[in-house]
């Protein structure tokens, strides 16, 4: 599924409120769906759909809303808790016990309630709200794909500056990659956002360490505008859109820089390998969890897997357990604090902590994909490939078309 997005503009205010009017029923009817689940004992994906149209016969409001998004609001109820359950059968904690929605941001339309120009130019909503038509920006090859594809859903999302469609495509995204040879370990840190096995370190730009004056100074003016336990004034709400900007600028800052990092990684690397590191227990440590956050691992890790799968690179990731302990010469475990950035071992070896960590992390991705790594006879920083030279075919371990050389 490709995903391409555009932003609704041209609208009027009644417009704007006729589909926050389409969101909120939206969030009603998932809200029930999954009350039902809490009351009824073995509830089934069946049940909640049927109960859409019981909703729609008791709330006139319901009945607006188009019947398939209806569905679509249940089908996002019975996600939370098949994901409950599956949380619940593999032991993952917190198991995410599912919770009512307070303040939803989307709705999401199957195959009517819409209708799309011949030039995907405009695009208009039919169902009762009546939104009306609304004018797509958007550039030309999402414009080119939403056309000569099939349009599954389309998700309508707001935002701090504004309403965007989302429409998902019946397509799979595959383009021709540059093979190069190259393999690559990636060691994921706050001194250095990455750090390859050949020394090689990418800083962070710190987005959110940068905006934080701003964005303080927006959060006190916005304080001192709240009215506790009365009606808020224009101006609070103008302030509270222009806090909500700054954030949403961050956040887009963060995600332009995973792309475009992730996206570079893979293009000039056959093998890509990264630690699997679960950020959702690294932020527990609240000296550093602003710092983490900012970083957003996560998110570059996810590109990094997108990209893979787009030109049919290996993009491998591994255990992360003792990768910076461990000596990549010896194998002897090295005990040290976060605080020590230096790896020495009795063997002789001695780098930095985190290209240590690269070279390991190389290491185990080869090893899963059945390559052997060695630093024998050459320098602590420069990983070698062992085989017979020329080059190995890959495809019958990862199930994509690529090869390494090798040395």
């Amino acid at each position: 599924m490709l995903v391409r997005e555009a932003k609704l503009k041209d609208g009027t205010a009644e417009q704007y409120q006729a589909l926050d009017e389409a969101i909120r029923t939206g969030q009603f009817v998932r809200n029930k769906c999954l009350r039902l689940w809490m009351d009824t004992r073995g509830c089934t994906r069946a049940k909640m759909q049927g109960l859409c149209k019981v909703l729609a016969k008791e709330f006139p409001f319901a009945k607006q809303l188009n019947s398939m998004a209806r569905q679509a609001h249940a089908d996002r109820a019975w996600q939370a808790v098949n994901r409950f359950y599956k949380n619940c059968r593999e032991g993952v904690k917190p198991v995410g016990y599912p919770k009512f929605k307070k303040h939803s941001r989307s709705v999401e339309y199957k195959t009517s309630g819409w209708t799309l120009s011949d030039d995907a130019r405009t695009l208009t909503f039919t169902d009762g709200f009546a939104a009306g038509t609304f004018s797509l920006y958007c550039d030309n090859v999402a414009r080119e794909d939403i056309l000569r594809s099939k349009i599954n859903r389309v998700r309508v999302v707001r935002r701090a500056d504004g309403y965007y469609a989302q429409f998902c495509l019946d397509v799979e995204r595959q383009e021709p990659g540059n093979y190069t040879g190259n393999a690559i370990g990636i060691d994921l840190g706050l001194t250095f956002f990455i750090k390859d096995q050949n020394d090689n370190a990418v800083a962070y730009p710190q987005y959110l360490r940068k905006s934080e004056q701003r964005l303080k100074r927006l959060q006190r003016r916005l304080s001192r505008k709240h009215q506790k336990g009365k009606k808020q004034s224009a101006n609070y709400h103008k302030n509270r859109k222009q806090l909500g900007r700054a954030h949403l600028k961050v956040q887009r800052q963060r995600k332009d820089w995973a792309i475009k990092l992730a996206r570079a990684l893979v293009a000039s690397h056959d093998v890509v390998a990264y630690e699997d590191l679960q950020v959702r227990n690294l932020v527990r440590n609240h000296h550093l969890a602003k710092s983490i956050s900012d970083a957003a691992w996560s998110q570059f890790c996810d590109f990094l897997d997108y990209y893979g799968k787009v030109w049919g690179k290996a993009v491998v990731a591994v255990n992360p357990a003792f990768t910076s302990q461990d000596c990549h010469h010896c194998g002897r475990r090295v005990k040290k604090s976060l605080s020590t950035r230096t790896h020495e071992c009795i063997c002789g070896a001695k780098l930095c902590r985190d290209t240590n960590a690269a070279i390991n992390i190389l290491k185990r991705g080869l090893e899963l994909l059945g390559i052997s790594i060695s630093t024998e006879g050459h320098s602590e920083t420069t990983c070698i490939l062992q085989g017979t030279p020329g080059e190995i075919n890959l495809s019958a371990t990862s199930g994509q078309p690529f090869v390494v050389r090798v040395v």
